[in-house]
């Protein structure tokens, strides 16, 4: 239930028993499945054992700067709306409405390359992986079906949700214990299918090594995730700093240690990106004789798979909902539902739209091409915002002075230094997401996919904005 704003007189009333519906213990799980993401442990496999040590550079220049901002804009500004809230008090309404939009768009990609993913894992639960791997009405179909369950359980309010959220973070947790144990065990009895030594963890200044750093950076967002839910977390400016100190460590060991386990496992060139958890669970467990494992993981990782829908749905929803109230979109946005107190509205636009993207990103491409487009759409978009978020930062420092505000080591120096490292993170992350994947066979169709949608993206944003303010100005 959205708590802090003032809805219009026509809105219902809210809903005592869904308000502040997330505990500490919540906001932990939230911040472990927000933040990290078995995609990218593939990806990450894939590029070979120099994302190792991109993994630790990846989480000192792209994760630590961002929980550190999102916590003191947090503390100071525990609106929901999170980013949106934080870039309009900054540098006005169109820059604020342009990195709540943005960011909520990005995850119109996002979606369908996450249940992309999921679909992928999840051949794997009947052995069936070879027959409908390249098929791309299984992944269609799979794709609308988690995105229709992950609204419908949105729509009953995040006292449902965040159940959704829950178990999804800890399928995430235990999924990562069985690839870790599989890696560890198989590297113990056949020796390490990719060499790991000092050589190979060396990042080189390859073409495919710089454009896997986006993704990388990429990976290390979610802090701000739970900013949009600040009406409905518990003591926020508590919760939010504690319960990302505390998933901190699961996050990273997820990345490393879930990556070192594929490699262990299953040679680096052979790691399918759309399928390499589950691809180095199956070939080790067949190797070990283990084959009851296989249907078990990958259970596992479907599920965290639709959990990360389920939240991100859920947060990305907060956007339109508050730009809704604002009147920079459709009043519809700023309505919750009657019985559920839930952004009703927003979660079926949203839904509907990333459908769209589902076919958008399937057209004239192979399931692999697809995945790549959406995954590089995605990464683009998102990161955009994150300009606007890092220079917020700075924008709107000011010493603290109310005692239950948080105070940040190291004051106005801490923050603008973890701005400025974010800024160049993102911005470098930007220019590399558009170059398109070596092995990707019509390069110039798919950047200009990337660049058209992006297009879209930002043109759309610019025309609703403006849009909404005509309205406003018929009205008064």
């Amino acid at each position: 239930m959205i708590a802090s704003r003032s809805a219009p007189a026509d809105e219902p009333e809210q809903i005592p028993h869904l308000k502040r519906a997330m505990t500490l213990s919540d906001v932990v799980l939230f911040f472990v499945l927000a933040g990290s993401n078995f995609q990218w442990v593939a990806t990450a496999a894939a590029a070979g054992p120099s994302a190792l040590p991109a993994w630790i550079v990846g989480g000192v220049l792209m994760f630590v700067p961002l929980a550190i901002v999102v916590v003191y804009l947090t503390s100071h500004h525990p609106d929901e709306g999170g980013l949106y809230v934080w870039a309009k008090k900054a540098f006005g309404p169109l820059p604020g409405f342009l990195t709540g939009w943005t960011y909520w768009c990005s995850n119109l990609p996002y979606f369908p390359a996450l249940l992309y993913f999921m679909a992928g894992n999840a051949l794997y639960i009947s052995g069936t992986s070879s027959a409908l791997a390249g098929s791309p009405l299984f992944f269609i179909s799979m794709s609308i079906g988690g995105l229709i369950f992950a609204t419908v359980i949105n729509i009953y309010g995040l006292g449902v949700g965040k159940w959704l959220n829950n178990v999804g973070a800890i399928t995430r947790w235990t999924g990562t214990m069985i690839l870790i144990a599989i890696g560890i065990i198989a590297w113990v009895k056949f020796g390490s299918a990719t060499p790991i030594n000092f050589h190979t963890m060396t990042p080189t200044l390859d073409f495919k090594s710089i454009i896997f750093w986006s993704v990388i950076a990429f990976a290390w967002t979610g802090p701000e995730a739970a900013s949009f839910m600040g009406g409905e977390i518990k003591d926020p400016r508590r919760s939010i700093p504690r319960g990302l100190a505390y998933a901190a460590p699961a996050i990273a060991a997820i990345y490393v240690l879930g990556t070192a386990s594929v490699l262990a496992a299953v040679p680096s060139a052979q790691v399918d990106p759309s399928s390499g958890v589950m691809q180095t669970i199956s070939h080790a467990a067949t190797r070990l004789g283990w084959n009851g494992v296989s249907p078990i993981a990958a259970i596992l990782v479907t599920v965290s798979c639709l959990g990360s829908a389920g939240l991100w749905l859920g947060a990305a929803a907060r956007i339109p909902f508050v730009a809704g109230i604002d009147s920079f979109m459709p009043r519809a946005f700023g309505k919750l539902h009657p019985k559920y107190g839930s952004p009703h509205v927003a979660l079926i636009s949203q839904a509907v739209i990333a459908a769209v993207f589902v076919f958008l990103g399937q057209s004239g491409t192979t399931v692999r091409g697809a995945y790549a487009v959406l995954v590089s759409t995605t990464v683009l978009t998102t990161m955009l915002p994150f300009l606007f978020v890092f220079a917020s930062a700075i924008k709107l420092y000011v010493k603290p002075q109310a005692t239950d505000v948080l105070r940040i080591p190291g004051g106005k120096a801490t923050i603008i230094i973890s701005a400025v490292v974010g800024l160049f993170t993102t911005l470098s992350s930007i220019v590399l997401a558009v170059i398109p994947d070596p092995s990707e066979p019509n390069k110039a169709l798919a950047v200009a996919k990337v660049l058209g949608m992006t297009a879209l993206v930002v043109g759309s944003g610019i025309l609703v904005f403006y849009t909404g303010r005509r309205r406003q100005a018929t009205a008064s």
